[in-house]
């Protein structure tokens, strides 16, 4: 049986209990499933590229021996390009609303176009966590507020130790 290959991507600026919701729903659909972080290089993020690697890694770990079974990548062109390089056939991507849906299906789309032989799977976030996105996480981490309940305990303590400096 051939190896089915996943490719979840975004910012993961900082990796939030949305994303591991979404990354722990996709190990059932995939063998490997593959987090890949991009890069803009027009864009400032809060956490560098190696912080969000191992945030998601040590998130993971909590996954048990299912946790060895996502990686961590960077890419920084299109996503099928990222998808294709690391073998995927699967493109997953997390709905929390009909909002995301929406922009989801048109992205779906053109992927499509450019690459057919990749499908698009969307999985829905649980509903514990569908209200949390990294820019509120931010945001409400930067005045102080407390984001435990939004992210893994390894992120909140890496954002309350960025905006303490």
């Amino acid at each position: 049986m051939t190896e089915r290959i996943a490719l979840y991507a975004g910012s993961f600026d900082p990796p939030t209990n949305g994303h591991l919701d979404v990354l722990k729903a996709s190990l059932a659909v995939a063998d490997t499933v593959y987090a890949a972080i991009g890069i803009h290089p027009g864009k400032k993020p809060l956490f560098s590229f190696e912080e969000r690697v191992g945030l998601i890694e040590a998130a993971t770990k909590e996954f048990g021996r299912d946790g060895a079974r996502i990686k961590v990548v960077a890419f920084d062109g299109l996503v099928v390009d990222a998808a294709r390089k690391q073998g995927a056939s699967i493109m997953i991507r997390g709905l929390r609303d009909g909002t995301d849906l929406d922009y989801e299906m048109q992205m779906a789309g053109m992927n499509e176009t450019m690459a057919p032989e990749l499908q698009t799977v969307f999985l829905p976030a649980s509903p514990s966590v569908r209200t949390i996105t990294a820019t509120l996480v931010r945001q409400i981490a930067s005045m102080g507020g407390d984001i435990r309940p939004f992210v893994p305990a390894a992120v909140a303590g890496a954002l309350t130790a960025k905006f303490a400096k």
